[in-house]
């Protein structure tokens, strides 16, 4: 099994040994033995998203559900797509229709935001994995109870970051955060289903980097 780099299991050395988390990682390590090209993202990407943000350069933290179940979309980063892929999944056509007319900005070359990541952006998904064509299916393995440990460190630890919380399974994770030390950033969901319902006109981009001015943080080039 692919581990976490060096800087994040500094910081969550004592999660990763307890039992649950070990169960979640033979039960992950078993779906990827049986089921290699139907488990995604690549194995090699589960955390992907703490391989491109190290833990001292988090400004903000994007949470997602779990990885897109077609095969060749996952990556690793909540939302994001590998470069070759078209047409782009919903939600991110309108990530990428408010991040224009947010900040007025050409759009991107593709969906890959990997970009966003190294800047500083946890792009986080909250379940890392999931089976071909089967969205939720490794819902309730352990991989909530590890990404809420992720976000109570961060929100504990750090000051002054950005959490941007789409949709009401990222917003239930705003009880870990204290928003006297961190700016929360709540919407409907960037879904076809939910994009009219309040995340089209949030301008959250905008938002984020002006937060990163006023604490003296370079902006995200978005």
């Amino acid at each position: 099994m692919t581990t976490l780099p060096e800087s994040w299991y500094r910081e969550l050395k004592q999660e990763l040994q307890k039992p649950y988390f070990e169960r979640l990682m033979q039960q992950v390590g078993q779906a990827y033995h049986e089921h290699p090209a139907a488990t995604f993202p690549p194995e090699a990407q589960i955390f992907r998203a703490f391989d491109l943000c190290k833990w001292s350069d988090v400004k903000v933290v994007i949470l997602g559900q779990d990885p897109y179940p077609t095969k060749g979309h996952a990556h690793g980063l909540c939302f994001s797509v590998a470069p070759n892929v078209k047409p782009l999944p919903k939600s991110l056509v309108n990530i990428f229709k408010e991040r224009q007319a947010d900040l007025e900005l050409p759009p991107l070359p593709n969906g890959d935001l990997s970009h966003w990541a190294q800047q500083g952006v946890l792009l986080l998904n909250t379940i890392l994995t999931v089976e071909e064509g089967k969205p939720d299916s490794h819902k309730n393995w352990g991989w909530e109870q590890f990404t809420d440990a992720v976000i109570e460190k961060i929100a504990s630890e750090k000051k002054h970051i950005v959490f941007v919380l789409w949709g009401a399974k990222a917003q239930a994770k705003a009880t870990q955060i204290d928003p006297s030390k961190h700016l929360i950033l709540k919407t409907a969901h960037p879904s076809p289903l939910a994009a009219h319902r309040g995340f089209f006109g949030s301008k959250p981009f905008s938002k984020t980097n002006a937060f990163l001015r006023m604490i003296g943080e370079r902006e995200i080039q978005w």
